[in-house]
């Protein structure tokens, strides 16, 4: 069942998008697919102050009758083959109440409104290989795996903590 969702672009400095930012985000930490872990003290006191001095930074939020039910965290990055931006979807997250509602879908299409403005190339993410419910809401917005070719085979997204 589809609603209406408006979206905003986020302002680090703001409270109210600072606390709906936080929410959410915390919301999703806790979520089995964003670890099942709280936010800590320590970030949810930097993380908006961060971001503010982030320049390649960019949030979204998602409401319905102005309460707010996703967030998109998404960060700039560039594309050494093409030359160009590119936007990396570094998080995405809507409230269980929301879910299969075109929340998640409003939120890419607005980040690619706001990609295609800025010259990018493409938009990225990286996304759980057990999480099939997003992956296939990537996959009608027109996501797909990342390969340059079949005999290189499928890009795997790796991290090492520092």
């Amino acid at each position: 069942m589809q609603c209406n969702i408006s979206v905003r672009l986020v302002d680090y400095l703001n409270p109210t998008d600072q606390l709906d930012l936080l929410t959410l985000l915390d919301m999703y930490a806790r979520d089995e697919m964003g670890g099942g872990d709280p936010l800590s003290e320590e970030v949810k006191s930097r993380l908006c102050r961060d971001l503010a001095d982030h320049p390649g930074a960019m949030s979204l939020i998602a409401s319905v009758d102005h309460h707010p039910v996703g967030l998109l965290n998404a960060f700039l990055g560039y594309s050494t083959f093409k030359a160009r931006p590119l936007m990396n979807v570094h998080d995405i997250a809507v409230h269980p109440d929301f879910r299969g509602r075109g929340v998640g879908q409003t939120l890419l299409k607005a980040l690619e409104e706001y990609a295609i403005a800025m010259n990018c190339c493409k938009l990225t993410l990286e996304v759980l290989s057990g999480n099939r419910v997003a992956q296939k809401s990537y996959e009608r917005f027109g996501f797909e795996q990342y390969a340059l070719n079949e005999a290189t085979g499928q890009a795997l997204f790796m991290q090492k903590w520092l």
